[in-house]
């Protein structure tokens, strides 16, 4: 790992053109928090000049793994694969914090998550677990946070469709960990217009978690295990295609888990946008402004956020507000908001500031994560702006 790690590293010429798209950055302006130096620290650390310091740990730690500097690189760093392989290889860094050990456990098992989050949520529950007896009960062991940040499961009102007679193609629908359950009217939703352009939807029995916190937080044995189990299922589903709506999964299932199988992974919005049948489709005229919120993995993973944009723009009187890029990420980023409250909070009042400047009457945003985040978040300012899923919106305007 030590010589991938050099040589990964040693791509970068430290222009430093990078360092204004880095949250870490400008939030710290140090540079021991952006992408250069996070690089300089893994080298040197890699070939044995530089001595593991809790200090240097922390600071490769706090990574969002946005990957906005690998989008703006001039020399195409590989960030994303030199950030998760030097956290593979020092196995140490202190990202397993035990709430993130705690959600990355529930996180292979969707069924028990999904069972727990339906409890959780039960009138009357979810208002003692998130009251100060509970979570002050609950702070030494790290947990308390995980109880402010409890998902919503949302109520599923997009109406249910009829399978395609005589479908012009066949797709396997990827349903994820946590999204299984939080994005259920998500799920909805794409097989409504899926079906609408006449796709069958196929829901591959077995399928989990894809392994993409694992990954991102150096434990490459359980995302293989986790990988592994997920393409079984695909694979054996009948199916060519995969699509993602959760945009933070799309990177690990193209790049990881089906990196060199014939099922090709695509962004839903990409999949909609080039299909040539959607501009037969019909929808219902919405006269409100809305404001899109793009995740990073959308924006610099999946690069779909062009795609969304020509979605929502075949809704007639839709006004649509994009947020402006910085800060770029919202603090979610997979269980970052668990390890880093502090920057998580920071960044995403950034980001709730930009979208109450706008004033929308509502908030779209394409991975489950950044929903919950800053969902919460705005409840808790007081706004009551409810956040969605651009599939959602699509989907309840839709005529056809």
């Amino acid at each position: 790992m030590e010589v991938r790690i050099a040589a990964l590293a040693d791509r970068c010429v430290k222009c430093g053109l990078c360092l204004p798209h880095c949250p870490t950055y400008r939030l710290a302006a140090t540079e021991a928090e952006s992408p250069r130096g996070r690089i300089a620290f893994a080298q040197a650390l890699a070939e044995g000049k530089l001595e593991r310091t809790p200090s240097i740990l922390a600071h490769l730690d706090n990574c969002l793994a946005c990957m906005a500097c690998e989008r703006v690189c001039p020399s195409k760093v590989q960030y994303g694969e030199l950030i998760a392989t030097t956290r593979a290889w020092l196995a140490d860094t202190g990202a397993q914090t035990r709430p993130a050990r705690v959600l990355g456990w529930l996180l292979a098992k969707p069924r028990l998550l999904g069972m727990m989050l339906r409890m959780a949520n039960l009138p009357g529950l979810r208002q003692a677990l998130q009251g100060r007896v509970i979570r002050a009960l609950l702070r030494p062991f790290g947990m308390d946070r995980m109880l402010a940040e409890l998902p919503r499961l949302p109520r599923v009102q997009v109406a249910p469709s009829r399978i395609p007679a005589a479908p012009r193609g066949r797709i396997g629908l990827f349903l994820g960990c946590v999204a299984a359950s939080v994005d259920r009217d998500v799920h909805a939703a794409a097989t409504s217009l899926l079906h609408a352009l006449g796709i069958e939807v196929v829901l591959p029995r077995g399928q989990g978690c894809c392994g993409a916190l694992a990954l991102h937080n150096g434990d490459a044995v359980q995302a293989n295990s986790l990988g592994s189990a997920l393409r079984a299922a695909f694979e054996g589903a009948g199916v060519e295609t995969v699509l993602v709506s959760a945009s933070g999964c799309f990177g690990t299932l193209r790049d990881h888990v089906f990196a060199d199988s014939k099922l090709r992974v695509r962004e839903v919005h990409e999949f909609l946008s080039a299909d040539s049948g959607f501009d037969t489709l019909k929808f219902r005229a919405l006269p409100e402004r809305i404001a899109v919120h793009a995740p990073c993995t959308q924006r610099n993973v999946a690069r779909a956020d062009g795609a969304i944009a020509r979605l929502l723009a075949r809704i007639p009187q839709l006004q649509i507000d994009a947020l402006p890029a910085p800060p770029g990420c919202c603090g979610a980023a997979g269980d970052y908001f668990l390890r880093h409250p502090e920057t998580a909070d920071a960044l995403r009042a950034q980001t709730l500031d930009a979208t109450l400047a706008q004033s929308p009457q509502t908030l779209l945003t394409s991975n489950v994560g950044c929903r919950v985040f800053l969902g919460n978040g705005l409840r808790e300012c007081g706004a009551e702006i409810p956040v969605t899923h651009p599939l959602v919106l699509l989907a309840r305007q839709l005529e056809n």
